[in-house]
């Protein structure tokens, strides 16, 4: 046996071994898993819009008009008109001087933080901020302090120690296994007083919470007094790629110093022109978040009703506790087989001990499908002794 095969074996032993399954079709509330029909309830293609007639032509008139790639970086040659106008349009929609296109959340994440903080200087993240944050933090050499989740004092404590080396707080808006928003206003506070940057992740957050979906950073009203946002591309827009939007001075400094943005290909023009006619329908069909965030406490209601924990979600993210890994995929498998697909989240994403069934939900889900998967979950769970007795609804 080699050495690879005795890491798979143990892994498999551990309950952590993962495989691809075959969606067939584009993605959407309902789709053909493995060759079943399910009902899909793990995508982040929270607004619909991957397979939104307008998004679909616009990457295809892209595609004809600009070519399927963007041919090198964007500072060799690769910078063309479509990657401009979307960065002015994320921009304005976000609130902020300038925005800088990325390949990817993580690329956008790993590039800001490790162009920003440095040898010498402390990076303060959150505990359960995302992977490429917590890469982000280490590719920057600096001393990172993370604090306990959404403990303000711990933060506050952490920047008293560091004094006048604190240089960038960061932190998932929306915290991406769990549900729960980030308490922005306080940290907005701590990091004026430090005189420490401040970056939120919005992956999770654009197209689902504020104003018009502008995020959970407008949501608390700090548009414009956040140093750095960052959002994606592939969630709520339905395309792929990130941005980050910044003043004009940083976003020149991370096009110079961010080296993910220097050394990586473009985004292709499709995936922009198909991300700017998203943006578009997300800025003209406002009810499209309204939706989301309707679907999203009829999901967490049905599945508390069914004697399940939920944790604090407060939005289209919901976890459902189970704790062991191997029995979180037992009851992953065990739902599938009902006709709900719902994905079983396991260490290294979560702490050990915590692996739950993490359900999110799209603004084009049925009320009444998703109560009927709350129910089917809950059944599943009862058998294998996870889950109380459902509470009864008063009429």
């Amino acid at each position: 046996m080699t050495d690879v095969a005795e890491r798979l074996e143990e892994l498999r032993d551990r309950g952590l071994h993962r495989r691809l399954r075959l969606v067939s079709g584009p993605q959407g509330p309902r789709v053909t898993l493995d060759g079943r029909p399910v009902l899909l309830l793990c995508s982040n293609n929270y607004l619909g819009l991957a397979d939104h007639p307008r998004v679909r032509g616009a990457a295809a008139e892209a595609a004809m008009r600009w070519g399927a790639g963007a041919g090198a970086s964007r500072l060799i040659s690769g910078n063309m008109q479509p990657h401009r106008r979307l960065e002015e349009r994320l921009a304005e929609f976000k609130g902020h001087e300038a925005a800088l296109l990325f390949g990817s959340g993580y690329l956008a994440n790993t590039g800001a933080i490790a162009a920003l903080a440095g040898d010498g200087e402390v990076v303060f993240s959150d505990e359960l901020n995302h992977a490429s944050i917590i890469d982000g933090c280490r590719l920057s050499r600096a001393e990172t302090f993370v604090y306990r989740h959404g403990d303000i004092e711990h933060l506050a404590w952490g920047l008293r120690e560091a004094g006048e080396r604190a240089s960038l707080i960061v932190t998932d808006g929306v915290f991406s296994m769990d549900g729960d928003i980030a308490p922005l206003p306080e940290l907005a506070e701590l990091a004026k007083r430090h005189e420490c940057r401040l970056m939120v992740d919005e992956a999770h957050a654009t197209g689902a919470l504020g104003p018009g979906g502008r995020g959970s950073v407008a949501a608390a009203g700090l548009t414009g007094e956040v140093d750095l946002v960052m959002g994606t591309l592939g969630k709520a827009l339905g395309s792929y790629g990130a941005y980050v939007c910044a003043s004009r001075e940083l976003t020149e400094y991370l096009v110079n110093a961010a080296r993910p943005f220097v050394f990586s290909t473009a985004p292709p023009p499709p995936v922009v022109a198909a991300s700017l006619t998203a943006l578009d329908l997300l800025e003209s069909h406002p009810h499209l978040v309204e939706g989301l965030a309707a679907n999203a406490a009829t999901l967490r209601a049905a599945l508390a009703a069914e004697g399940l924990t939920v944790g604090g979600s407060a939005t289209q993210i919901v976890p459902v506790a189970v704790g062991d890994a191997s029995q979180t995929m037992e009851l992953c498998e065990r739902v599938l087989e009902r006709g709900v697909f719902a994905q079983g989240i396991r260490p290294p994403t979560v702490p050990e001990g915590s692996s739950r069934l993490r359900f999110t939900v799209m603004a084009t889900h049925r009320a009444g499908e998703l109560e009927r998967a709350a129910k089917l979950v809950g059944a599943a769970a009862r058998e294998m002794g996870i889950a109380a007795a459902p509470v009864p609804i008063a009429a």
